[in-house]
């Protein structure tokens, strides 16, 4: 299934249990902190199950914020790809990301 078709059936879920549009984007936003660190724990316990369901889970939070908000997902992927592909640097071992 594409992209495209999954979030279609995420924003359909979301409505019909009325998350859209009863739900405040806040609590979205709240929401996917939440699975950002049941994320983060699975990533330190490398539990690949837990991983892919935290991935999953962060972003259906983040559709339904987008869709309360009334904007596209792919559309603010897209501006931050444009805002950091002309990037030039490289990760050092410690994390620091020193720019060219």
């Amino acid at each position: 299934m594409s992209y495209s078709e999954l979030e279609i059936k995420v924003i359909q879920w979301a409505e019909a249990r009325k998350i859209i549009p009863n739900a405040a984007p806040q609590a979205q936003l709240n929401k996917a902190l939440e699975e950002l660190a049941e994320l983060f724990k699975a990533e330190s316990q490398k539990n690949m199950d837990g991983i892919k369901d935290g991935v999953g889970d962060v972003v259906v939070c983040l559709i339904n914020y987008c869709a309360l908000k009334d904007i596209d997902l792919v559309s603010c992927l897209d501006l931050a790809y444009n805002e950091i592909k002309d990037r030039k640097g490289t990760l050092m071992p410690d994390g620091t990301f020193v720019k060219e």
